[in-house]
């Protein structure tokens, strides 16, 4: 009997440890393992960090830099070598942390008291500041490590580049129409874990441990950059200019070297600027090109045969189309003048003569067929599509048309013009304005550019429109090789309220360069400056000088013809 309920005394707990099997691994065991499984795999985000950004020279201009940030836990306050449950008070840990974080001990007691945990002590601290306070072993202090975006050119290029804000999110240029590129090796993983929280090698895709060298290279020449974004400076302090921009483009292949405008911003300290600033206004704001649209004007006459190389034409001073008189800037008839000459003095009348004969629905096809109206296939954000009269109105009313030949009436973005411009140089051709060349590792370019262009121009009708550039440029000094240059200013008045105003100009100015063979676009457009004798000849000449004479150096540039 005694060795029977010794018996039953044994298999009550065996019995009950079965049950208690049964009801773990038959009722809970589904929804145990699911609970292991939200311990054990997690989502990682950020294995590596946002990929820097480098211009055509290699210079840096975005990365990631890793900064350090300390959390203070009061409640958990102890020192190496305190015996279990003791506590060190905020004023001993402030002494202690004192020297490595260079605060005072009363700043720092300020700053621990109040909460008892989570308290965020510092951040944007060195990774070397963070491991002097690691090294103290202080329990209840944590380092934690982060990436912080840095951009090393300052306002250089902020209009390009734009920037991250405080949570790392893209907030304009292009970080933000490029996050996907910049970002890949921030791809988040499934990763399994063990008990104290060891990242465990299981499950993972090939390389998804492993460091990213890749850079996103751009088409941007520091070197330039840095030319044209202090030419703009002086320009916009001098004519107490509203804005400035100047571009250079590659007229083979749409790069863009040059892409400065002013006034500019520190996109490491985002927060201290206007916010109107972070738009690349070049890109997405509309004006009335002027002069510096004549050179296309022409182009198309020739194509249409209204006009041929040895053409003329006789310009009265001013002509009536309609109610309207127009007249030249300076009011001056010039006689019977070549078209050369007619861009030199840059005449009103004579682009009007000449443009009249063209029917007004081609004319209106033409402008469609440059895609005046779309906007160009760019890799900054906010790219704008130009404006010029519906069908029905320009063909009614012959003033449009009028208009339109000298440059007014018409609206687009100064990169438009620039890529206008760039297929009268490259002997026709539409291409697709740029920044990026594509991701690099090492020495081995990834292009992410697809080589988009369109004939628009016939070969011979592009070299004769730049010709007449050359005539149009012999009289201005812009190079301190004083070699011919392929140039047009412009000076176009600018709407307000839907009136032309008086007191408001935009002064632009447009070369191509070398003149016979050009490989390259310089465009420098200046908005309302002020002062007497403001004009594109007096403003946007001069800046463009400084970029041109470096660009020939740079490049090696043989300017004779």
């Amino acid at each position: 009997m005694r060795l029977f309920l010794i018996f039953l005394l044994l298999l009550v707990p065996l019995l009950g440890l079965a049950a208690r099997l049964f009801w773990l691994q038959l009722v809970q065991g589904e929804a145990l393992a699911q609970k292991a499984l939200s311990r054990q795999v997690y989502r990682a985000k950020s294995l590596g960090m946002r990929r820097p950004i480098i211009d055509r020279q290699g210079e840096i201009l975005a990365w990631d830099e890793v900064r350090a940030r300390i959390w203070a836990h009061p409640i958990y306050f102890q020192f190496p070598g305190d015996r279990d449950g003791q506590r060190r008070s905020v004023a001993e840990v402030s002494q202690k942390l004192a020297a490595p974080l260079e605060l005072s001990t009363a700043e720092l007691e300020k700053r621990l008291s109040g909460q008892a945990t989570g308290i965020r002590l510092m951040e944007n601290l060195s990774l070397a500041k963070g491991e002097l306070v690691k090294a103290l072993g202080i329990s209840g202090i944590d380092i934690e490590t982060y990436p912080q975006r840095r951009y090393p050119q300052g306002p250089l290029f902020a209009n390009v580049l734009g920037f991250l804000n405080l949570e790392r999110q893209p907030q304009s240029g292009l970080e933000l129409s490029r996050d996907e590129q910049l970002q890949q090796q921030e791809s988040s993983q499934w990763l399994l874990r063990s008990g104290n929280g060891v990242v465990l090698p299981i499950g993972l895709p090939i390389g998804a441990i492993r460091e990213d060298t890749l850079q996103l290279q751009l088409s941007l020449d520091t070197r330039l950059q840095r030319v044209a974004h202090g030419a703009l400076a002086k320009a916009v302090e001098r004519w107490q200019a509203l804005r400035a921009v100047a571009m250079v483009m590659d007229v083979s292949n749409g790069e863009l070297l040059v892409m400065a405008s002013q006034p500019s911003y520190d996109p490491n300290r985002f927060w201290e600027a206007e916010p109107h600033l972070f738009r690349e206004w070049s890109v997405e704001d509309l004006y009335e090109p002027g002069s510096t649209f004549k050179p296309i004007n022409l182009a198309i006459a020739l194509e249409e045969g209204l006009i041929t190389q040895d053409s003329k034409v006789h310009d009265t001073g001013t002509i009536q189309v309609g109610p309207w008189t127009i007249s030249n800037h300076d009011n001056k008839a010039n006689g019977l003048i070549t078209m050369g000459q007619a861009l030199k003095v840059s005449s009103n009348v004579a682009m009007v003569k000449t443009m009249v004969n063209l029917p007004p629905k081609r004319y209106w096809q033409w402008l469609g067929k440059l895609r005046i109206d779309q906007a160009p296939n760019t890799d900054l954000p906010g790219a704008t599509g130009g404006y010029f009269k519906p069908l029905n109105t320009f063909v009614r009313d012959p003033i449009h048309g009028a208009t339109v030949a000298f440059g007014q009436g018409i609206t687009l973005t100064p990169l438009k013009l620039l890529q206008l411009h760039a297929s009268l140089a490259n002997g026709g051709w539409l291409v697709q304005p740029h920044l990026i060349q594509g991701l690099r590792s090492g020495t081995t370019l990834a292009s992410t550019v697809l080589s988009q262009r369109q004939k628009i121009f016939d070969t011979n009708v592009a070299a004769t429109v730049r010709g007449w550039m050359v005539e149009s440029g012999n009289n201005l000094v812009i190079s301190s090789s004083g070699q011919p240059i392929a140039g047009k200013t412009g000076t176009s008045q600018k709407v307000r309220n839907g009136v032309y105003a008086p007191d408001a100009i935009i002064a632009s100015f447009v070369a191509h360069l070398p003149a016979d063979q050009p490989r390259f676009v310089v465009l420098v457009v200046v908005d309302e400056p002020r002062g007497v004798g403001a004009a594109g000849s007096t403003v946007a000449l001069p800046i463009a000088g400084p970029i041109i004479d470096s660009l020939v150096a740079l490049e090696n540039l043989d300017l004779s013809t």
